[in-house]
């Protein structure tokens, strides 16, 4: 078995034994405003849940060479953004957002994704999603990096939840109707694939 110190190896080393060990990871869509008002709309698979009481999710949004991203501005600014799960009948259309567009072209549009009022917050989600989730920020921190921060770790509250009637029986979300997709290294993803359960001791 190989032992490596990660302190030997390039940030882009320590990256693919990151993105190819920690396997799959979920995918969330989320969007953002603007202060111009314009909507954004980007991928990210540093995402999973925080806590149930109250409901928290996380997101970390990578910095290039120290410069923030839109979503990661967006969100310290207005406070708000929504979460969507990305599944086989959307992650093409959602794929596209992943273009580096300018701050004032909006990556929803690009991708011909259907805009939709949220109920509690001023951030529209995307009709796309069979599950979003309105968010609210609780906490921002800047993180790693050398000289300048490397990523922004975002911890949202969930506030409101949209789950697609089809999915849904008796407070449980069907996972082969939610058709979730999950990323892998490089431009590989996966689907739920076979579904197994083992009885947690008492």
């Amino acid at each position: 078995m190989l032992s490596i110190d990660p302190a030997s190896l390039s940030e882009r080393e320590n990256y693919k034994f990151l993105i190819g060990s920690i396997v799959p990871r979920p995918i969330a869509f989320v969007t953002t405003i603007s202060k111009d008002g314009v909507i954004n709309g980007a991928p990210f698979s540093y995402f999973n849940i925080v806590s149930s009481n109250p409901p928290m999710i996380s997101l970390s949004i990578q910095r290039s060479a120290g410069r923030q991203k839109d979503t990661a501005r967006n969100i310290i600014e207005s406070k708000q953004f929504v979460v969507h799960i990305v599944d086989e009948h959307n992650v093409e259309k959602i794929n596209m957002t992943a273009a580096n567009l300018p701050p004032d072209q909006s990556e929803i549009e690009l991708a011909n994704l259907t805009p939709v009022e949220s109920v509690k917050i001023a951030v529209p989600g995307v009709k796309e999603a069979k599950i979003r989730m309105e968010c609210s920020l609780e906490h921002s921190l800047e993180l790693g990096g050398s000289g300048t921060p490397g990523c922004d770790l975002i911890i949202g509250k969930v506030v409101q939840f949209h789950i697609e009637s089809d999915i849904y029986e008796n407070g449980r979300i069907d996972p082969m109707g939610l058709a979730a997709v999950s990323r892998l290294a490089g431009n590989n993803y996966a689907k739920i694939g076979a579904i197994f359960e083992i009885e947690r001791p008492k």
